[in-house]
């Protein structure tokens, strides 16, 4: 019902003047009995969806959604006690290892740790910490995988392979950006050459879908060069066996595109980058050795048959410039390639002969700060400091150095055990082995500029804090020993 206001003055004509009503009692929820406690209740008396139109009268009808600037600054610190630029100074040193618990500590954490930005400076003051990456294949023909922390030194769990992948064969497996580990292509058992593609994220600690190939192949090689993958040859069921097809991937366009054919169908068995090329070396249709180099500037294939693919041997990595490959069976010699007189030589002897079982064999060689290091199928890891000027181990303990064993002492145990069962040695062996950071590449995410480093976060204004040269870098530290005791003593209970 409407009320009337009477209004008037002492000069003018007395009258009334009708005034809105405060609520539409019509469509307002506030009139329905209080009795009555949820919308769907009220609708049966109160026809229409209109809510109350003064706050006054229900409250709770219009509550004023906060801007993202006040959600901002309401909410609690990174570190009590602490601005959030020193705060983050002190998390970007916690070792990878405890990353994971720190994404349970609060939603804060979690979202700082989800984004590049914790992770580029930790690149830029060279705490980014390599984890060595082994895909290896048991005598089941099951796929299992672990990660290599070389800061502790033990091989870290990780979630399964998807199951198309679990009993895959000749898939190939490569890093891209950074931070993400592809695994595509191969044989199913049971369906057959495959073009599907995935991807494991270092951030995410998951599993994820790519686009598929163009083309099915599994045994074929792969390689990256300027954050693309290159994949050619290979084998597919069907009249041309072997492949002389080629495609690369370009993550940034997130699809695969063909490049130009190989001068003649292969399968091969080994390939490197070398001064730019991508060479390879395997097998033609009539099962000949052959090789080939692309050069991914031309887009053109030649026919390789110098000193260099003569005396190439699998593994191989290319390093600073230089092409090293392994000259024993356990890994203990290595060679160089000299391109001045095309010939591969001697180049480091360890005189540490381990033996030459199955499980005792290099099976990878990938370079790890700075340094060759050399997996075995026995998951033994040994690190080689090829930069070093003096070449000779026994003169120098520190240029050839064992920092994990899965290992020696316990596959030498075991190879006794089977042979006195009269079995064999060990079945499993390493089928990839990758090297991998959490954080994405600089060609993608350029790195942060540490000479007047400006650590900001959302919820603080952006103050220039030099870690270098601070005088809290004591305190961070501190603060750091702390929270990683606070992670262990958390994680022992």
């Amino acid at each position: 019902m409407q009320k009337m206001e009477h209004h008037g003055s002492s000069n003018g004509p007395r009258g009334f003047r009708v005034q809105a009503p405060l609520v539409d009692s019509v469509s307002c929820y506030c009139k329905v009995d209080s009795g009555l406690k949820t919308v769907a209740e009220a609708r049966k008396f109160v026809p229409g969806s209109k809510l109350c139109i003064q706050p006054d009268i229900n409250p709770n009808a219009h509550k004023s959604k906060t801007s993202r600037r006040e959600r901002t600054r309401i909410q609690p610190p990174l570190l009590p006690g602490l601005p959030d630029d020193l705060a983050i100074a002190c998390l970007i040193r916690v070792p990878r290892a405890e990353h994971r618990k720190l994404r349970l500590v609060c939603k804060r954490w979690y979202r700082l740790l989800a984004g590049n930005f914790f992770y580029s400076l930790r690149k830029s003051y060279g705490m980014a910490e390599e984890w060595v990456y082994v895909i290896k294949r048991d005598r089941d023909g099951k796929i299992s995988w672990n990660a290599f922390d070389p800061v502790y030194q033990i091989w870290q769990p990780l979630p399964p392979v998807p199951r198309e992948y679990s009993g895959a064969l000749g898939f190939g497996c490569a890093v891209l950006s950074g931070c993400h580990l592809y695994l595509f292509g191969g044989k199913d058992p049971l369906r057959g050459s495959m073009r599907r593609v995935i991807f494991y994220s270092a951030r995410t600690n998951k599993w994820h879908r790519a686009p598929d190939m163009l083309r099915k192949r599994h045994f074929f090689g792969s390689c990256v060069i300027n954050n693309c993958l290159y994949v050619a040859g290979g084998e597919c069921e069907g009249i041309q066996r072997t492949l002389r097809s080629a495609e690369v991937y370009d993550p940034n366009k997130n699809r695969w595109s063909f490049i130009s054919d190989m001068s003649t169908a292969m399968v091969p068995f080994i390939g490197v980058v070398y001064d730019g090329k991508w060479f390879l070396k395997g097998l033609g249709s009539h099962r000949e050795v052959m090789s080939e180099a692309y050069d991914p500037e031309t887009s053109t294939w030649t026919p390789i048959s110098d000193g260099m693919v003569a005396g190439w041997r699998n593994p191989s990595i290319s390093l600073d410039g230089r092409l090293y490959a392994l000259d024993c069976w356990d890994g203990c010699k290595l060679r160089v390639y000299d391109e001045a007189s095309d010939t591969w030589n001697k180049f480091i002897d360890s005189k540490l002969h381990l033996g030459s079982s199955h499980a005792l064999e290099a099976a990878a060689l990938v370079a790890l700060n700075g340094k060759l290091c050399i997996v075995r199928n026995n998951m033994s890891v040994s690190l080689v400091d090829v930069s070093s000027p003096d070449k000779h181990v026994e003169s120098n303990p520190h240029l050839w150095e064992n920092i994990a064993g899965r290992g020696h002492l316990r596959t030498l145990v075991t190879n006794l055990w089977l042979s006195i069962a009269g079995r064999g040695g060990l079945k499993s062996h390493i089928v990839h082995c990758q090297l991998m950071a959490k954080v994405l590449d600089e060609s993608i995410c350029p790195a942060v500029d540490v000479s007047s480093l400006v650590l900001c976060y959302p919820s603080t204004p952006c103050t220039p804090f030099p870690l270098c040269d601070n005088p809290l870098v004591d305190f961070v530290a501190a603060v750091n020993r702390d929270l990683t005791n606070m992670l262990h003593y958390n994680s022992s209970l």
